[in-house]
């Protein structure tokens, strides 16, 4: 049996035991439904073989030699990767269209006596959603942007309010990366269209009546591009500002970067290209800093010369209603939570509003 969707959140409460992802290993890790599980009938070599006989060759013998990597493939997750699952199992199945590959592995299953559905238009029914979530549709949620200057650990206060109940939209976590020049994290960043899919399920999981936190981001953390309906929001969306001393977020800074200001010949790379933009002079003076292996002393002057020059300039572009600032006199763990939680009954208190408005009061 083919299932339809008509909305992301009719796919992501499904209700089966397990999503069942029958593409290649390669168009698995560019994208996939959250949760699902990879068991691939045909790998990357056995796709790309089949695809060049059908084109050189063959349609006929291409599915011919396909079939029987397929049935191969199946047969063997059956024995080792499904065997443990007992007759009530009901699993849903994709491929890339909702085609051959998932059609042949649901049947498999349900010959079995397993409860196989597969989602009719495979994974790009699911692209389709995705898609429209953040390129057509407007975003429905209302985006509170967590904002401040560089080092006022905004991405900790926002992962603290996490952690108390709020609800949060991560986008550097999602990223996986620090959204700033030397934001790089390691193991890299997923594909734009992971992140899409992170983002759209994400907001679909959410609570329409509750507002949504989200730092404060240019439109492209990373590599990683912020999709317009998403970023049109972000921009017109109010602030809850955050304002630490100057020392305070320079010693922040200096033990949340510490990997990257231990890496002098990577700090070198990043740094000089911005000769550009701070001059010959500026740069070069960052650079006997890091000869001199004075981080904190570097850090200071990226701050002054850089980052903070940059935000403000990058803030003056929106003006936005600010919802009210967050004053820490310093940035340690209690400092962090304290300021969470401010930040979190700000957040109760517009939902509070908002019922009340609704209901005319």
């Amino acid at each position: 049996m083919s299932l339809t969707f008509q909305t992301l959140s009719d796919f992501l409460i499904h209700a089966h035991d397990t999503v069942i992802d029958v593409r290649s290993p390669a168009e698995f890790a560019e994208d996939h439904v959250p949760g699902a599980i990879n068991l691939p009938v045909l790998d990357n070599d056995e796709r790309a073989e089949v695809g060049t006989i059908y084109v050189q060759q063959s349609p006929f013998l291409a599915r011919k030699l396909g079939a029987a990597m397929v049935f191969r493939n199946a047969a063997n997750h059956i024995e080792h990767h499904l065997s443990h699952h007992d007759g009530g199992w009901k699993p849903l199945v994709y491929c890339w269209r909702g085609g051959q590959r998932s059609g042949s592995f649901t049947w498999m299953l349900r010959q079995i006596g397993w409860r196989a559905e597969v989602v009719d238009g495979g994974y790009q029914s699911y692209r389709r959603l995705v898609h429209d979530a953040l390129y057509v549709t407007p975003v429905a949620h209302r985006l509170v942007l967590l904002d401040g200057l560089t080092g006022t650990a905004k991405t900790e206060i926002l992962q603290e309010v996490a952690r108390l109940g709020g609800q949060v939209l991560d986008l550097e976590g999602l990223a996986r990366h620090r959204g700033s020049l030397l934001g790089e994290r390691a193991g890299g960043q997923p594909s734009q269209k992971r992140f899409e899919s992170d983002i759209a399920c994400a907001l679909a999981r959410m609570d329409l009546s509750r507002p949504v936190l989200v730092e404060a981001e240019a439109s492209k953390i990373g590599a990683r591009i912020l999709p317009p309906c998403l970023w049109e929001a972000m921009k017109s969306a109010p602030r809850i500002d955050l304002d630490a001393p100057f020392a305070a977020r320079c010693d922040y800074l200096v033990a949340a970067y510490a990997d990257i200001l231990s890496d002098q010949d990577r700090l070198r790379r990043q740094l000089d290209p911005l000769r550009v933009h701070r001059s010959h002079a500026v740069v070069d003076d960052w650079m006997a800093l890091i000869e001199a292996g004075d981080k904190a002393a570097l850090t200071a002057r990226l701050m002054q010369d850089h980052y903070d020059p940059a935000y403000r300039k990058a803030r003056g572009r929106y003006r936005t209603e600010v919802l009210g600032r967050v004053m820490l006199p310093g940035l340690g763990q209690a400092d962090r939570t304290a300021a969470a939680g401010d930040i979190l009954a700000r957040l109760d208190a517009l939902s509070a509003a908002a019922v009340t408005a609704g209901r005319g009061e």
